[in-house]
């Protein structure tokens, strides 16, 4: 049995925890890029401009394979990594985490910060939507105009619905296909007289 699926979340979602003095903002988003990100940190360092610190994690890909932390100054260890730990703990992928900290004069010390960083993260997945997702290959399609019809009808049998297409002379297509059914639906296609399947990349 192929897994096809992994979780993510619906939209953006917030958090916040106060340890003696200090406020841990958290902020959650989906995020399925890494070119993504540095627009959403860029605006909420402009909003929270006078805050002292602001940490994140994302981990981006169906089996989380880009990632990255960063404890923005506070001790190694202690921002970055408990946040990561919360979207590992809640099986999420393709999410952005920042904490955002307006600093209350008191020192929390490691394993305080540790906590806070954690509790933060948790509050803003628990006010978030989670979502199914399904991991499809791309692909495209490249066939003669006589073949239209052999290809469309696979597609249509495979519950397949094309996101890009042109029809000319040569017709090109691009379709989605989730890895579950991925051997079924190329075998089909793989009959159609003239067809050219060219793998684009799987997400």
């Amino acid at each position: 049995m192929i897994t096809d699926t992994y979780k993510s979340i619906a939209g953006p979602s917030q958090g916040i925890f106060r340890e003696k003095g200090s406020r841990f903002l958290s902020f959650a988003y989906p995020v399925t890029t890494v070119e993504e990100v540095k627009p959403i940190l860029d605006a909420l360092r402009k909003e929270y401009h006078d805050a002292r610190h602001h940490c994140y994690a994302y981990l981006i890909g169906h089996s989380g394979e880009t990632w990255r932390t960063n404890d923005d100054g506070e001790p190694s260890g202690t921002a970055g990594r408990p946040i990561m730990g919360q979207i590992k703990a809640f099986e999420l992928t393709n999410i952005l985490i920042v904490v955002v900290r307006y600093f209350g004069g008191t020192l929390l010390g490691v394993s305080g910060l540790i906590n806070a960083y954690k509790k933060s993260s948790i509050d803003a997945l628990s006010n978030a939507d989670t979502i199914i997702c399904n991991i499809q290959d791309n692909y495209e399609l490249l066939f003669p105009y006589s073949s239209l019809n052999s290809v469309m009808k696979v597609l249509k049998d495979e519950n397949i619905s094309p996101y890009d297409q042109k029809f000319d002379l040569e017709c090109k297509i691009k379709i989605r296909i989730r890895i579950s059914a991925r051997e079924k639906t190329i075998e089909k296609l793989s009959r159609v007289e003239g067809l050219k399947l060219n793998f684009i990349d799987t997400k």
